[in-house]
Order: structure tokens, then C-alpha cells, then sequence
């Protein structure tokens, strides 16, 4: 068995876009004709030259090669040009490559990807949603509004959802990390207040920030919504100071989660030296693929860490971090996108779906899970942004720049 072709499907998000602009597919063939599907997740360049990326990737490191030999294929792509360092770039097109790869094992075996490596720990996984807003309500507004996510935190409560995220802390900006505004605090309590009322013990809180704050402005933050109990506080300063995020994890009593815009075993051992995150967020589209997030599970086991696979892409990334979290003993929480509705389902011939707040894991071969081409097909990306984007403008003291939506 030989890793032959490659396609790759560039598939426009459309309205309302949960879960980024667009998703970057990868179809890989073997000699014998076997199709295994992939997920890029890395937008750190727009995806004509990410397309380009991932071919050569395959065509220089893959090609021709048994699709069993993972470690041999991560080691040529890791190591290529001299380098031997992540590259989020590099990696991620690897990634969705890898992910290819263990679709196409399992379908020649007829297993699922997860007993490859080691079997099931358990046939449903604890998921988590973001609050998004409805059709009707405006993005800028309802980000803004402790009370508009309160009442959506509550039906998803009632939809069986144990926890869910939320991100009130302000804009995302290149000039980060900075000190949060007062107004951010402000917002911020008002948001973990409001959300905590209305589900009660019913579901856990999630604070969501993406590298915004400074070390102290970090700590900050943690105070004021320490008093709201939330399970995690997410990647509270930029991902590449793990000395740094040891001192807020340190400072606070809030769990720190952090690691989706971390690539490989290497970033990964140095935050968990750290001490800088109780809960990893490997996203399996970026982090080198499964058999790289399987090592970083087993690695967060020795440092008493739990996983946390991140979800912000489409349905194939989500059906790779599901065969991750059947396999693993410290597996926390999973992210889905919703109930796994909308495009998400479409992209897919049987959709995945959240059911009382749990995944189950799909039946079938390899990943479980075969992309719906027709689908996918009519979808095209035909955009120039990147898959998301952070604001140039420099923090406002007076907090007037929110967050507007991913």
C-alpha cells in the first residue's frame, strides 16, 4: 500500500461562518484506491499558498510512501529545509496529511483510527459549545451582552451541554499582550455573573481569551472572575512565553487551558515544564497530527494534565480529535461547533451530532466520518481573508474595542 495522489478542497464557510472562514480539506489516495480525508488547520498564510504548502509537503516527504509509516514521514517534514523546529505552517499541512493517513489505515484494516494505537477508554465523550448567536441577533451586539449569552448559556444547558465557552474580554489585536481596560474586567464579571445565574451548577464555565493580556494583566483578570468558579481560563497571555504563562497559571486558582496555536511535542513539553496549563487544547489540524497529539496526551499524563482537543474548523478536524479522545485516560472535555449542525453536518455523509451534551463516537472505519464531495464542491473558497484575523488597532484604555466574533 502506497500514498499516491493528493486533492486538495479549499470550502467556503457561508453565514453565519462558526467555525472560520473557510476549511481546508485534504483527500489522499493510495495506489490501491483507498481514499483517507484530512483537515489543514493553519492560516498563518491565505490558502492558495497554503494549497501550495500542502502539496509540496506530500509530493517531497509522503509520496509514494506506506501511509504506516507515520514517524518516518512527521521526522522528513519536521526535519525538512535544516530546520527541525515547529512551523505551524509546515506542520498543519502535515497535520491534515497524517490525519489522511489514519483514515486510510483504518478503512484498509475495517477498525476505527483509535484502535490503532491503543483501543477505547469510552464510547461517548462530555462536549462543550461557544456561545453563538442566533440568525437574528447581531454578532456585535450579542458578544457584548452578559445577558444575550446568559439566555443562550441556558438552552444549551437544556440541551444536555455540561459547559460552555464564552470570550468577553475585549478585541483580538496584533499588539498584545497588553493590560485589560477596566471596562474589560467589568464586562468580563458581568459575563461569568450573568452566565453563572442562569446555569447555576448545571454546566461549567469556560473563559475564553486568546493571548490577549499581559502576565499581570493576565492575573488581573483571573481575580475578578475567580469568585465565578470557571473550569478554565484560557491562553490568557500569547502562546510562545511558557515561562510566563507558568506565572499566571501560579497566580490564580482557575485552571489554565492553553495549546491550540501550539505545534508539536516540543511547544507542548515546554508548557507543561512550565507548569503553564492543567488542560492542553491540541488542535489536531496544526499540532502535527494524531499519533503527535497521542505522544502530547501521554506526555500531559506524567505532569497529571487532562486533554482538551480544540475545535475551530470544520467536521473532519472535529472527527480527528473524537478518535483522540475515545483513546485517551485524561481526556476532559471535547469542542464542538453546536450540536455539529448546519454545514458542518452537510460537509459530511453521516454527520457527527452532540446528543444531551455527548459525542458519540461515529461508527465506521478510519475516522468514521466520509466528506460529502457534492457538498464540499459547491462550496468553494473564493475570499481573500485569512481563515480568522486579529485587529491591527492598538488596545483602547477606554475598552470601546470588543470582541465582534470569530
Amino acid at each position: 500500500m502506497k500514498l499516491s495522489d493528493l486533492e486538495v478542497l479549499v470550502v467556503g464557510n457561508p453565514p453565519p461562518g462558526f467555525g472560520g472562514r473557510y476549511f481546508i480539506f485534504v483527500k489522499v489516495m493510495t495506489a490501491c484506491g483507498i481514499v483517507g480525508w484530512g483537515e489543514v488547520y493553519a492560516a498563518t498564510v491565505g490558502p492558495e499558498a497554503m494549497r501550495a504548502v500542502i502539496s509540496d509537503v506530500f509530493a517531497r516527504h509522503m509520496a509514494g510512501e506506506n501511509p504506516e509509516n507515520v514517524e518516518l514521514m512527521f521526522r522528513r517534514a519536521y526535519s525538512a529545509g535544516f530546520s527541525q523546529r515547529p512551523d505551524p505552517t509546515v506542520m498543519g499541512a502535515f497535520s491534515g496529511l497524517e490525519i489522511a493517513c489514519w483514515d486510510i489505515l483504518g478503512k484498509a484494516r475495517e477498525r476505527p483510527a483509535h484502535a490503532l494505537w491503543g483501543g477505547r477508554m469510552r464510547d461517548r465523550l462530555r462536549a462543550y459549545t461557544y456561545l453563538y448567536p442566533d440568525a437574528h441577533q447581531d454578532p456585535a451586539s450579542f458578544y457584548n451582552d452578559p445577558d444575550a449569552s446568559a439566555a443562550t448559556a441556558a438552552r444549551m444547558a437544556a440541551l444536555g451541554f455540561t459547559a460552555v465557552k464564552f470570550d468577553p474580554a475585549g478585541a483580538y489585536t496584533i499588539h498584545g499582550g497588553h493590560q485589560p481596560a477596566l471596562a474589560d474586567l467589568d464586562r468580563s464579571e458581568a459575563f461569568c455573573r450573568a452566565i453563572r445565574a442562569a446555569v447555576g451548577d448545571r454546566a461549567d464555565l469556560l473563559f475564553g481569551t486568546h493571548g490577549q493580556f499581559t502576565t499581570s494583566g493576565a492575573i488581573r483578570m483571573a481575580r475578578r472572575i475567580e469568585p465565578y468558579d470557571p473550569l478554565w481560563f484560557e491562553e490568557p497571555i500569547p502562546p510562545d512565553n511558557a515561562a510566563e504563562m507558568g506565572r499566571v497559571a501560579a497566580a490564580t486558582r482557575i485552571p489554565v487551558a492553553a495549546g491550540e496555536r501550539l505545534s508539536t511535542k516540543y511547544e507542548f513539553a515546554a508548557l507543561l515544564r512550565a507548569g503553564g496549563a492543567a488542560i492542553l487544547q491540541p488542535s489536531l489540524g496544526r499540532v502535527g497530527g494524531l499519533l503527535e497529539a497521542r505522544k502530547i496526551a501521554a506526555m500531559a499524563e506524567g505532569f497529571n494534565a487532562q486533554v482538551a482537543p480544540h475545535l475551530y474548523a470544520g467536521p473532519v478536524a472535529w472527527a480527528a480529535g473524537i478518535q483522540l479522545a475515545a483513546s485517551i485516560p485524561n481526556f476532559l472535555l471535547i469542542e464542538s461547533i453546536g450540536d455539529g449542525g448546519g454545514i458542518h453536518g452537510d460537509l459530511l455523509v453521516r454527520p457527527i451530532r452532540v446528543e444531551d451534551g455527548y459525542v458519540r463516537l461515529p461508527e465506521g472505519p478510519g475516522l468514521g466520518v466520509d466528506v460529502n464531495e457534492a457538498v464540499a464542491r459547491a462550496h468553494p473558497w473564493t475570499g481573500d481573508r485569512l481563515h480568522l484575523e486579529m485587529s491591527a488597532a492598538p488596545p483602547d484604555p477606554r475598552g470601546t474595542e470588543k470582541f465582534g466574533g470569530g
